[in-house]
C-alpha cells in the first residue's frame, strides 16, 4: 500500500522534516574530538522534546536511542555510546522526529577536525548523488530512475552502493512502501506519482559494496572497514520538480561558522 499525501499532510510533514534538521544542526555546534556520541545523543532528544515532538527511532523496533550514529565503516544504525570522536573520522548521523503523527528523517555525515582528502570527497560525492537522485523524484518517473541516478554517478568515481539496505516512504509510519533504492536500471519500478513521500538516503562506500550486522544487532558495517557516507532527505513528488521537505540549511549555516 502506498499512501498519497494531501497538501495538507504534506506541510505538516514538511515541518517533522524541518525539525529535523534543526536537531541536527544543535548536534552540528558540540560535533568535535573528544566528545562522545551519547551525549550528541542527549542533544538531540532534549532538542526534540523542548519542541513538543517526540524522538522517532528511540523504541523503534527495540532500538535504544534517539539518534543513529555511525562512525567511519559503520554506514548505518549505530548505537550511541561512550567512546569519545576522534580527529579525522566521520560520522553520520541519522535522525527521526515524529510531531502531529507525521515523520521527519534525515541523516548527514560529519568530519570531525581534519579529515583525509580522499574521505572528504567521498562525502561531498555521497551528497552530490542525494540531488542528482531528488532531481529524478517527480511524478510519471519510476523508482528506477531514482537509484539509476545515485548509482550511475558514484559508481564513476570508485566507490560502490550499499544493496543491502534502501530508502524508503515515510509518512504517518516511519518506514512506508514503496523501497526506493540507491541503484537500478532507467525506466524501472513502479511510476512515481504526485504526493508520494520518499525518503531518499544514499549510502556509499569506499570500497566494495558488502556490509555485515555487529552482534549489537543494530550496527551495520562496511566488509572490508573502508569508510561508508550516508545523506538523506524527505521528498515529496511533484509535477515537474521533487519538493524537499527536509533542509540541510541549519547544519551547514553551523559548520560554515565553526
Amino acid at each position: 500500500m502506498i499512501y498519497i499525501k494531501t497538501d495538507e499532510e504534506i506541510e505538516i510533514q514538511r515541518q517533522s522534516s524541518l525539525l529535523v534538521g534543526k536537531t541536527l544542526a544543535e548536534v552540528a555546534k558540540v560535533i568535535k574530538p573528544g566528545v562522545t556520541t551519547l551525549e550528541l545523543d542527549r542533544i538531540a532528544e532534549t532538542f526534540i522534546r523542548d519542541h513538543g515532538a517526540e524522538p522517532g527511532f528511540k523504541g523503534y523496533g527495540g532500538f535504544p536511542a534517539t539518534l543513529c550514529i555511525s562512525v567511519n565503516d559503520e554506514v548505518v544504525h549505530g548505537i550511541p555510546g561512550e567512546t569519545p570522536l576522534k580527529e579525522g573520522d566521520i560520522v553520520s548521523i541519522d535522525c527521526g522526529v515524529l510531531w502531529n503523527e507525521f515523520y521527519g528523517d534525515s541523516a548527514y555525515t560529519f568530519a570531525v577536525g581534519e579529515v583525509s582528502e580522499e574521505v572528504l570527497l567521498l562525502l561531498k560525492r555521497t551528497k552530490e548523488s542525494l540531488y542528482l537522485a531528488i532531481d529524478q523524484a517527480i511524478a510519471g518517473k519510476r523508482i528506477g530512475d531514482i537509484g539509476n541516478a545515485v548509482q550511475t554517478y558514484v559508481e564513476g568515481f570508485g566507490y560502490s552502493v550499499v544493496r543491502d539496505l534502501v530508502g524508503h516512504g515515510v509518512g504517518r509510519n516511519l518506514h512506508e512502501k514503496p523501497e526506493v533504492p540507491n541503484y537500478g536500471r532507467r525506466g524501472s519500478g513502479i511510476k512515481l506519482k504526485s504526493g508520494m513521500c520518499l525518503a531518499i538516503e544514499p549510502m556509499i562506500n569506499l570500497g566494495v559494496k558488502d556490509v555485515k550486522q555487529d552482534s549489537d544487532g543494530w550496527t551495520i558495517r562496511t566488509m572490508d572497514s573502508k569508510p561508508s557516507a550516508h545523506f538523506e532527505h524527505d521528498v515529496a513528488v511533484r509535477n515537474g520538480k521533487a519538493d524537499i521537505l527536509s533542509t540541510f540549511e541549519f547544519i551547514e549555516e553551523v559548520l560554515n561558522n565553526k
